[in-house]
């Protein structure tokens, strides 16, 4: 076994330190929520984009185009001074089952999600992200993916805090294939075909493949499936911010390019057109166990993204002075985003600002044995709440809150 991996498992008693993972947009405009120092959002180069992502407990590279550095996107452990580290693709391919559980690993041979904050200070295109169908013919799995909007990195909406998804009522796929086919030539108007939904700090909404939608100016947590595939179908947003053509067309095969039909095909129509979607994909926390007894405990633990098979996550709120041990079926990872404490013996803090290439002390990954034997969180504040976010992918207890 990789000897720094070893030592970060044993230091850790199975919890291993993971270093910030952060991921530049070419497209995107730094929403400036992610607690970067203010001279560091564009740390990667004018060129790269500027930093409006972070990535949480991932495995999966970042499909950035051609210029993409080696190992954007991929998570890395650290030891408990810091000084050594090994990533985190590595530690699931040499232990297996044993990192993230035998079933997880029969399943998928690798660890199958990730979490991110997305962090955007205006809109993003209305745009789609591909089925395991669509998202094979280019090597790729698919991507369903959850948002939840925690108010402790939204101290303000930026430009734009709605969100469209799908289609009105009445929407023909016709109109929505001569939208697709005008954009060249400006603001293909596409948007005029869908609806927004304001955006409320603390609940969530689940986003299925093939479902249409453009996301809010909010920093949004963002639990999803190992893939990063999509495509722009907006060709301008608010603002005259122009969405470059290979946009509208990646993730395509090569024969499809041109293919106006295909890309409409890659929708689905059903759930763009769902007339109850609000009712269907929208998510406020809800307990995941008896309130007054966690209440009781000092603790209280929330499902926040719950609807997807794939991919969920929690909130724990650990009150001040407390502390709690809780057992988990699966592995997870996890991010500190308000308080101080420890989990275990290890430091667990939430910073109020970072400096790129620098380490924290908000980011852990738990394996399949030590989130059964029990994790301990405790918050050594006073006067100020732990609260936790902890990413997934299946989960057996998930079912229970639908």
């Amino acid at each position: 076994m990789n000897k720094v991996i070893q030592k970060a498992i044993e230091q850790g008693n199975g919890v291993v330190r993971l270093a910030p993972n952060w991921v530049p947009r070419s497209f995107c405009r730094p929403g400036r929520r992610l607690r970067l120092h203010p001279d560091d959002y564009f740390a990667l180069g004018l060129e790269r984009g500027g930093i409006d992502e972070r990535w949480f407990s991932s495995t999966t590279p970042a499909d950035n185009g051609p210029k993409t550095p080696e190992n954007e996107g991929l998570s890395f452990i650290v030891t408990e001074d810091g000084k050594e580290k090994a990533l985190l693709t590595e530690a699931v391919s040499e232990l297996k089952g044993e990192f993230i559980g035998d079933e997880l690993y029969a399943k998928y041979g690798r660890w199958p999600m990730f979490s991110k904050f997305f962090d955007n200070k205006g809109p993003l295109p209305h745009h789609i992200h591909h089925n395991d169908k669509y998202a094979s013919l280019v090597g790729e799995s698919g991507k369903p993916e959850m948002y939840f909007f925690p108010a402790q990195y939204n101290n303000y909406g930026a430009e734009f805090p709605f969100t469209f998804f799908g289609f009105n009522q009445g929407v023909t796929k016709e109109q929505v294939k001569d939208a697709l086919t005008r954009f060249t030539k400006g603001d293909n108007k596409l948007l005029e075909l869908s609806r927004a939904y304001k955006v409320a700090v603390d609940t969530g909404w689940d986003v299925p493949p093939g479902v249409m939608h453009a996301p809010a100016s909010m920093c949004t947590y963002e639990p999803q499936f190992a893939s990063d595939v999509y495509a722009m179908y907006q060709s301008v947003l608010y603002f005259d911010h122009a969405v470059p053509t290979d946009l509208l067309w990646k993730n395509c095969p090569k024969d499809k390019i041109g293919d106006f039909d295909y890309l409409i095909e890659v929708m689905d129509w059903e759930l763009n057109l769902d007339p109850d979607f609000v009712k269907n994909r929208y998510m406020e926390p809800k307990p995941a166990g008896d309130v007054d007894e966690m209440k009781k405990q000092g603790y209280l633990d929330e499902w926040i993204c719950y609807r997807c098979d794939a991919a969920g996550a929690k909130r724990l709120t650990v009150y001040p002075g407390q502390s709690v041990v809780l057992k988990e079926k699966v592995a997870y990872g996890l991010l500190c985003v308000q308080g101080f404490g420890k989990i275990g013996d290890a430091e667990l803090s939430s910073p109020n600002m970072i400096r790129f290439g620098e380490l924290t002390r908000d980011e852990y990954f738990v394996t399949a044995p030590a989130a059964a034997q029990g994790v301990k969180f405790t918050n050594l504040s006073t006067t100020e709440p732990l609260v936790v976010l902890r990413h997934f992918s299946h989960h057996p207890d998930r079912a229970s809150v639908e």
